[in-house]
């Protein structure tokens, strides 16, 4: 693909070519030499900066240290981890003994260490996960991606000899998933060939593979639809009850469920198209909704609230019975998530941006929940519940607090810290708070503050959002940010938006398809009421997003750059009028719309970053981030933004790529320490005007 191939696009300002298509070829010559020429300009600003050297080792220190919490789940008397050092660069998946875990030097068992095996392959691999085959699990079926991105290769390997099976389960890498029926038969959603693949690129059929048989041969079991988001398989485990579950998921937000009978018959469990939050437990199929739905005895399930059906009547008789209710909805309260042991159901709970846990108990009267006593005012989260077993831990954290881990082995009746971190900066002098702005339609908006006690005056603020996807921005502990920001006297703030999941489904859908300019407006309140309050000046408050939140950041820099000193863009979505041509774009569609729809085109043009950069607006300061590996939001929409910025001649436009670690930026911690520290570089010069 060259500089000459353009495509016309209809945009805000009528039909005009697109003169950096040619950027969208992730791999070709012309675009990587660019890439090139692009990273050598930024390392050579910011990585020749004065304070780079030392904010990189401070950042690298953090991400490697030997005391950082081992976070682990507990399966059959161990607790597993895989951990990251500066020795262990690819790093290592290991285990412990449970009673040795709880220890302050667990021994640790190295299953396998991924930098070995990287050096005898010649291939930097980055684990990806593993699914262990039931009763024993020893043996799992290993994914392995060769660059960090989404699609990893998969081999069956034995923990007890620390090995790969010879002539076991093998696939090339993909995008496809595997998980056991048995120990001779795996389930695999297939995303090999084309037309096994949606149009967003995943697994579009679900087959069976037995020992011993070719991959192309494996049994079809299911399939979806073309259009369809994704197919996957799974068996789950209800006591001593195996079930076979088919989904056909039909975008982010909709799916559909079936069970597979032995009479072959794939029966769809008939709960609405918008069910969330299922879980089996005690023969009840546990589930949310996220609109309002009648069931057929009546009952009215509303979203954040959470439901059961009997699900061994309904499998006996085709038909619901009673519908119980497990938890009612309640104000700014929502669902994060939720999670069992053998013989408890947890609800990890919001309240008002704040975590809480609370654990369910089934009888025949049904259900009776109590809440954990967990510490409050912070981000709690359930780290781990032992399916097969009663062991049960929690992660605590704050803005200002380093995570912990709180440990059951009792289904959370007795409880102890067993990890925490140090701290890894000083907290002393800062406060963390919580205040309200209010949106351009009136909506109270919450957002958090930290920042020294004293402040007396504006400083460097960094605002951080979101603002989709039904995904919350929580408070947590991040010693990088503390020690490379806050520690300057800077403040860091992160906005609770519209689009996001902190309280539930309503707050997702108000900034949903037409309604997106919700969040951007949202975002753009949060920074006035900052500046307001005199927190910060528009000069000295800096903004930063990744993926849908690189979308936020683009939108605020054309829509109001006279808000902002400084523009982080990370790994984001920004040509809104071509990103289903991008895959996996298309799987999207749920949340922005589609751009082959004129009504839809209409609204994606309205806002579509990249096809608003003005030549005669007075942008701040731009540093955009992606990954040459991403295989989740293509490189293309951040090196198009670059590359027009620049020709619009805003000449404060700064372009990085890493050349691995996907969208996550996984793998080595190294490139990881470099762009943190590039990032804080940055702001640091742009909201304190030294250039």
């Amino acid at each position: 693909m060259t500089k000459s191939i353009a495509q016309k696009q209809q945009g805000p300002v009528g039909e005009t070519e697109d003169p950096f298509l040619w950027l969208e070829d992730r791999t070709g010559k012309e675009a990587l030499d660019w890439v090139h020429r692009q990273n050598a300009v930024t390392t050579g600003e910011l990585q020749g900066d004065p304070s780079y050297q030392a904010s990189f080792q401070t950042a690298l220190d953090l991400m490697t240290a030997e005391d950082n919490i081992a976070v682990g789940s507990a399966l059959s008397g161990h607790v597993y981890n895989f951990w990251q050092d500066k020795t262990n660069v690819l790093g290592l998946w290991r285990r412990t003994t449970v009673a040795s875990y709880k220890t302050e030097k667990p021994d640790w068992e190295t299953i396998i260490d991924f930098d070995n095996l990287s050096a005898k392959e010649g291939v930097k691999w980055v684990f990806s996960g593993a699914s262990r085959l039931y009763p024993d699990f020893s043996r799992c079926l290993l994914s392995l991606s060769p660059d960090g991105g989404d699609a990893s290769e998969m081999r069956e390997f034995d923990i007890d000899t620390k090995s790969f099976v010879e002539g076991g389960f093998r696939a090339p890498a993909s995008k496809s998933g595997f998980s056991w029926l048995d120990k001779d038969t795996v389930i695999v959603s297939a995303a090999f060939e084309e037309d096994e693949k949606t149009q967003s690129g995943y697994p579009r059929v679900v087959k069976l593979w037995q020992r011993g048989t070719r991959l192309e041969d494996a049994t079809p079991l299911f399939e979806a639809q073309k259009q369809d988001l994704a197919a996957g398989g799974s068996l789950e485990f209800d006591g001593d009850k195996r079930h076979l579950f088919l989904t056909r998921t039909l975008d982010f937000f909709a799916s559909h469920s079936f069970l597979r009978l032995p009479s072959g018959e794939n029966r769809r469990i008939p709960l609405p198209d918008d069910v969330t939050d299922t879980a089996l437990f005690r023969d009840q199929f546990v589930f949310g909704v996220r609109s309002p739905w009648t069931a057929p005895d009546g009952t009215l399930c509303q979203p954040d609230g959470l439901y059961s059906l009997d699900f061994a009547r309904w499998i006996e008789a085709d038909a619901f019975g009673p519908i119980d209710t497990v938890i009612e909805p309640a104000h700014r309260v929502s669902i994060a998530g939720i999670a069992r042991t053998q013989d408890r159901l947890f609800i990890n709970l919001m309240d008002n941006v704040r975590g809480k846990v609370v654990v369910c108990e089934r009888d025949d009267g049904g259900w009776s929940l109590k809440p954990v006593a967990l510490p409050e005012n912070g981000n709690v989260g359930i780290a781990h519940a032992e399916h097969f077993g009663s062991s049960v831990s929690f992660s605590f954290t704050d803005f200002l607090t380093p995570s912990s881990i709180i440990w059951s082995d009792d289904d959370a009746a007795t409880m102890t810290t067993v990890k925490s971190q140090p701290a890894r900066f000083d907290a002393s002098s800062l406060v963390s708070e919580q205040f309200e702005a209010r949106s351009k339609d009136g909506t109270m908006i919450p957002y958090f503050v930290v920042r020294q006690r004293d402040q007396d005056g504006p400083v460097p603020t960094l605002l951080y959002g979101y603002g989709g996807f039904e995904v919350p921005l929580l408070p947590g502990y991040a010693g990088v940010r503390g020690r490379l920001w806050l520690e300057k006297g800077n403040a860091y703030v992160q906005a609770n938006i519209r689009g996001g999941g902190e309280f539930g489904p309503n707050w997702h859908q108000a900034a949903l398809k037409a309604n997106r300019q919700n969040a951007f407006d949202d975002f753009a309140a949060v920074a006035q009421d900052i500046v307001k309050r005199g927190i910060a000046t528009p000069a000295t408050l800096g903004i930063q997003g990744g993926s849908n939140g690189g979308l936020l950041t683009g939108v605020s820099l054309t829509q109001h750059p006279e808000l902002f000193g400084a523009v982080i863009i990370d790994v984001p979505l920004l040509d809104m009028l071509r990103y289903t041509e991008l895959p996996p774009g298309a799987s999207w569609m749920a949340e922005y719309g589609d751009p082959a729809k004129p009504e839809e085109a209409a609204w994606l043009a309205a806002y579509s970053p990249y096809q608003h950069v003005k030549t005669d607006a007075a942008y701040p300061p731009v540093l955009l981030t992606t990954s040459t590996a991403d295989d989740r939001v293509h490189p293309g929409h951040a090196r198009k933004m670059a590359g027009r910025l620049q020709a619009a001649g805003h000449a404060k436009t700064l372009f990085f790529e890493e050349t691995e670690g996907g969208h996550g930026g996984r793998g080595d911690r190294r490139p990881q320490a470099a762009q943190a520290a590039m990032k804080y570089v940055f702001l640091q010069r742009a909201l304190t005007s030294i250039a």
